[in-house]
């Protein structure tokens, strides 16, 4: 079994239910994951998307951090072509001095996914080329190295020790192999390819002051339920966002199971919402324990990121309490400093 499981929430709007209410969903799932004991809590970065209220990761992380006490919080990920590397340095010092060894950086290389949100931030689709500097500029405010303003320091942030994680899409496996830094892969529906990227990353890490072995986050979607079926059935809103954003261009705020299987689908529609369905690991505490087993032999990961979102808050909390069971998360000590072996 993997040793590590940890969960990204991106704050899933429902349909019925605020923006603001998805925040704080996302807080109070927070919380049920420190006391079921995951190693980290993770949140997101997403501009104008109609079903999802993180827009501001640093600032929800530290509602998060603020209303638990153990768990590692961090972000899944702050995307780095968006800022100016000296800000992202001071936010997440503000973060580490206020909550001391729980900050995670989770860092990616993604600009807006429209033309009017990269016009909004002054950005453009070349700008996420830029991301290898900017991430060694990052770093260097962080550690005191960077050269580029000697004048200039990111406060509170130099000299502290804040683990940074490359979301690894595209060419960022061999970024964060070159800097030497933890990588974050996924999706698990196409396990071949995580394992070549794996395989990659590992081939040519290089040892750092950040880190001296690779280290692998594996991400993707897990449910568990008393069935199979009603497993399969936590997946069915979020395939369903997924598919209309497929056909639509926009990604809507997720809807009740029920409403989705009532719907009438075209033909491309529901080619589009079976896909997304498919793939994922989700069945029974035994099924799912066996198919972690195989995902862990597969990749060598070091640890299992889970992304599961869906309308039922209530399955929700209850998927990640037998996920829990599964891995056996209670058994394993707290703490919440990272341990010397790995961030």
């Amino acid at each position: 079994m993997i040793r590590r499981i940890s969960i990204l929430d991106r704050s899933r709007t429902r349909e019925g239910h605020t923006a603001p209410q998805a925040l704080r969903d996302t807080v109070e799932l927070a919380r049920a994951a420190e006391d079921l004991g995951y190693h980290r809590f993770w949140v997101s970065e997403h501009h104008s998307v109609p079903g999802v209220a993180g827009s501001a990761p640093t600032v929800l992380a530290a509602a998060v951090a603020g209303a638990t006490r153990r768990i590692r919080v961090g972000t899944g990920g702050v995307m780095l072509p968006n800022h100016q590397p000296l800000v992202v340095a001071e936010q997440f010092g503000v973060l580490e001095a206020l909550f001391p060894g729980r900050i995670d950086m989770g860092l990616g290389r993604s600009v807006g996914f429209t033309n009017g949100i990269r016009r909004a931030l002054g950005r453009d689709t070349e700008d996420a080329d830029r991301f290898e500097e900017q991430l060694t500029e990052l770093l260097g405010w962080i550690d005191g190295t960077q050269s580029v303003h000697p004048e200039v320091h990111a406060r509170p942030a130099e000299g502290l020790r804040i683990p940074p994680f490359v979301l690894a899409t595209g060419e960022g496996a061999r970024i964060a192999a070159r800097a030497g830094l933890p990588m974050v892969v996924g999706d698990l529906r196409t396990r071949a390819k995580v394992a070549e990227v794996v395989e990659t990353y590992r081939k040519e890490f290089r040892p750092s002051a950040w880190g001296l072995e690779p280290y692998v986050v594996v991400s993707g979607t897990v449910t568990v339920a008393a069935t199979e079926e009603a497993a399969r059935r936590i997946l069915v809103p979020e395939a369903w966002s997924l598919a209309y954003s497929q056909s639509r261009g926009s990604f809507p705020p997720l809807r009740p199971a029920e409403e989705v299987e009532a719907l009438e689908m075209t033909p491309k529609e529901r080619e589009r919402y079976g896909s997304a369905l498919a793939g994922h690991i989700a069945g029974t505490e035994e099924q799912v324990a066996a198919e972690l087993a195989r995902v862990e032999e597969a990749t060598g990961a070091d640890e299992l990121l889970v992304t599961t979102s869906t309308y039922d808050r209530t399955a929700l909390l209850d998927t990640f309490t037998r996920l829990a069971r599964v891995a056996g998360l209670s058994e394993l000590p707290q703490g919440p400093a990272a341990p010397p072996s790995g961030p």
